[in-house]
């Protein structure tokens, strides 16, 4: 499981501060949790972590629907699976 160090900084110090913030997401892996009024309001994280981030939820959620689909007996041989993808990539 992977875990992210977060920061927690006022949205002032977005203005003021940004190549800080940009450089705290990208070198050193952090979440910075932008604050309006003392409440959570932004996350700023850099474009790897979130593209990481994103391909996992995509991933889980594929895994998913394929647990609901063994749940409701939607399955097939996997003969049948690799015979359709053969014919696909033939086709393709």
């Amino acid at each position: 499981m992977i875990t992210l160090q977060e920061t927690i900084r006022p949205s002032a110090d977005l203005r003021n501060h940004y190549n800080e913030i940009s450089r705290q997401c990208r070198e050193e892996k952090e979440v910075v949790i932008i604050t309006v009024n003392g409440r959570g309001d932004t996350v700023s994280l850099s474009y790897e972590a979130y593209k990481n981030m994103k391909a996992r939820l995509e991933l889980l959620e594929i895994l998913a629907e394929a647990e609901e689909d063994v749940k409701n007996n939607r399955v097939a041989p996997m003969s049948d699976t690799f015979d359709d993808l053969r014919t696909m990539l033939q086709e393709g």
